[in-house]
């Protein structure tokens, strides 16, 4: 099976009967969660929690709770933990997905991101902790692995302060990580920026250096990556998919073979290539057939290792220009055309 093809569906999550809150539930990755939840389970409740009260009316549209009636609405902030601690009443499991994730508005706004996602992942775990939900999985970011950029900080701190969670909730609320690469077609990505000035009926494609690689996994793989990772969580994991790379450059091949490509430099805060693992957390990480897990350091998360996965080699770093599974033009259109559905 190729990289394009693993669907990460298993271990498969058991929803039916719980009360899920998605943090960001407006988002791309949250409508994905909640349209895949409502077809594979029976919740007892589903509730969108975010700020954004038209996204939440255009997201009632299509997910009223006339048609789906575990479905609710939230209005509320992940700064404010009053708020998270109202909505978190009764609830089994959170996924937090809320997030500031533009590198660039964070580079230019450096209180608004800390203030979302470092002191609102703290206000998600002391929320989870005092209402006394099962598990909480958070989205996290290659840009999180060795960080040039606030964004990765913020995210290797709010990574950190989930993992560290299972320390303060002694055992009664599991926490852990999902770390993945650029998702294909989300807001904010190349691919949808391509697009548009395709579309546009652009004389040229915009490349900020043309030996850039990124990992790439499309929203189908990365909500059953979460929903996969949320069975099999002990508290404190870090749960890393095996993703294919490709270069920045092939993907504007692809998408407009007749246009030409036009390098503008490396905007700030920007990588020429991403990691999800360093040589220093491999050290800590087991591989599995379809991912690795960087295993927390905690006194109170035992296994042996090689009844959960294999150790791996000294040295070995999982990064997007040295990864062993590459897309070919193939492989490449076949995620775009899924992206474009």
């Amino acid at each position: 099976m190729t990289a394009i093809d693993r669907s990460f569906e298993e271990p498969a999550a058991d929803l039916n009967g719980k009360t899920i809150l998605i943090t960001g539930g407006t988002g791309s990755f949250g409508r994905a969660l909640v349209r895949t939840v409502l077809s594979r389970y029976q919740p007892t409740k589903l509730i969108v929690f975010s700020r954004d009260e038209m996204k939440q009316y255009e997201m009632a549209q299509e997910f009223s709770d006339t048609d789906y009636p575990c479905m609710r609405y939230f209005i509320g902030d992940v700064r404010d933990v009053d708020r998270l601690e109202m909505a978190m009443r009764d609830v089994d499991i959170v996924v937090h997905a809320a997030a500031l994730k533009h590198v660039g508005a964070a580079e230019y706004n450096p209180f608004e991101c800390i203030h979302t996602n470092v002191m609102g992942a703290e206000n998600v775990v002391k929320a989870a902790i005092r209402t006394g939900v099962s598990k909480v999985i958070a989205l996290s970011t290659d840009k999180a692995a060795s960080p040039v950029n606030l964004y990765g900080a913020s995210k290797l701190a709010s990574d950190k302060i989930f993992v560290a969670a299972n320390h303060l909730s002694a055992g009664k609320t599991s926490f852990a990580v999902v770390r993945y690469g650029n998702v294909v077609g989300s807001r904010g990505s190349v691919v949808p920026h391509f697009r548009r000035l395709i579309a546009e009926g652009a004389d040229h494609l915009p490349i900020t250096d043309e030996r850039m690689t990124r990992f790439w996994i499309t929203l189908r793989q990365g909500v059953s990556f979460v929903l996969s990772s949320l069975s099999t969580m002990k508290g404190g994991e870090i749960f890393i998919p095996r993703i294919p790379s490709t270069k920045i450059t092939d993907i504007a091949r692809v998408m407009a073979p007749d246009l030409p490509i036009k390098v503008i430099g490396i905007r700030p805060g920007e990588k020429l290539h991403e990691a999800m693992i360093t040589q220093d957390d491999s050290r800590n990480t087991v591989a599995l057939s379809d991912r690795y897990v960087i295993l927390p350091s905690l006194g109170i998360w035992k296994t042996e290792t090689d009844t959960f996965g294999s150790p791996l080699p000294d040295g070995f770093s999982y990064a997007s220009n040295t990864n062993d599974e590459w897309l070919d033009d193939t492989a490449l259109d076949r995620l775009l055309k899924e992206a474009a559905l």
